[in-house]
């Protein structure tokens, strides 16, 4: 299936003296079912700052909910450290982005990658859930092969984030494995942190953020509640504030 051009993979090189000579990049992770259309505004306007941006496909997406279903988080987690590593090649900083799942990538390669991480700004970051269908999907991934769609959780009218129509459930089993790995793990995340979070959600549930912000052992950690928008807050009605707050901490962190 081909991939549609709001789909495809963006990405831009830093402008001149953005940083005081030095090149800064960031990474911008999109969600499970999404497409990097939900992430593309926002690296425009990081982009317009002056910092380099990457906007990788993840493999699976922006093709069909089947295709999706054939892969696991692997995948996704490996196109992602492809794309940290060839920003990083080209740039003196990174940063990771990420929205939901992507924010579920950024702290994972946070804890993997240490210090190759200078900070994370995540949306809505995922990392568990009190769905009680949850603990059946060991067993159902084998009887039903997808769940109604978790995409377009937006408020402000007209928007599409451009996901499936359905949830396929062998593939996001393989994401909230992911999950309970990585949970005993998260005090190793120090690098400074900003997250948003949506006051209502109808994705991801309060726990996840409970989680971060308790257990990270970051020093620089920020929460900032979105009074205005639902789960895909990057393309929602305060989406010019996660940009404009991800752009002063990018260059506060990269100064430092």
């Amino acid at each position: 299936m081909p991939i549609a051009p709001e789909d495809e993979p963006y990405t831009a090189p830093a402008g001149p003296d953005a940083a005081g000579g030095r090149r800064v990049g960031v990474l911008l992770v999109h969600g499970f079912t999404g497409s990097p259309a939900s992430m593309r505004p926002w690296a425009e306007h990081l982009n317009k700052a002056g910092y380099a941006v990457a906007v990788p496909l993840l493999p699976g997406h922006a093709t069909s909910w089947q295709e999706l279903n054939r892969l696991t988080f692997a995948d996704w987690y490996g196109e992602a450290e492809r794309a940290f590593e060839k920003l990083q090649g080209e740039c003196d900083q990174v940063f990771v982005a990420g929205l939901s799942m992507g924010g579920f990538i950024g702290l994972k390669l946070a804890v993997e990658r240490g210090r190759d991480v200078a900070g994370l700004v995540l949306v809505n970051p995922a990392i568990n859930s009190e769905r009680k269908d949850v603990k059946l999907l060991p067993v159902l991934k084998h009887v039903v092969p997808a769940f109604p769609a978790i995409g377009n959780d937006i408020k402000k009218p007209g928007m599409d984030e451009r996901a499936y129509s359905k949830t396929p459930l062998k593939a996001i089993h393989s994401l909230f494995v992911e999950f309970k790995a990585l949970r005993p793990r998260l005090a190793e995340v120090t690098q400074p942190l900003l997250v948003f979070r949506s006051r209502e959600d109808h994705v991801v549930d309060p726990s996840s953020g409970r989680i971060i912000m308790s257990t990270v052992s970051s020093r620089d950690l920020e929460e900032r509640v979105l009074e205005e928008s639902y789960h895909v807050a990057t393309l929602d009605n305060d989406a010019e504030t996660i940009f404009a707050d991800s752009v002063e901490f990018v260059r506060r962190v990269s100064s430092a």
